[in-house]
């Protein structure tokens, strides 16, 4: 899978499976997932640790790989291009 229909995967993903009241298109690759943005300019989700764990499920089912802890999941979650890299790079196509 190529990185640019994994991105957009990721996205329907994150909106559908956490039931976001949002486009997936309108999900910007660099917002944070978690939180709000480290910049200050709010465009993050602020998701809650209800939702990251139920992120965390999905993501390993669909694409099966593993969040082996906090610290990489951390890593991971941070955007969508985080994810997407992580995705790619577990699954050996980095």
């Amino acid at each position: 899978m190529d990185r640019e229909t994994l991105r957009v995967e990721v996205k329907q993903l994150i909106v559908s499976g956490l039931r976001l009241p949002m486009a997936p298109a309108d999900l910007g690759d660099e917002a944070s997932i978690f939180g709000e943005d480290p910049g200050g300019n709010g465009l993050g989700l602020g998701l809650d640790s209800i939702d990251a764990l139920e992120l965390v499920v999905l993501v390993e089912e669909r694409f099966h790989i593993s969040i082996p802890d906090e610290e990489v999941g951390k890593r991971a979650f941070a955007s969508v291009s985080a994810l997407v890299d992580f995705i790619l790079h577990e699954r050996g196509a980095a």
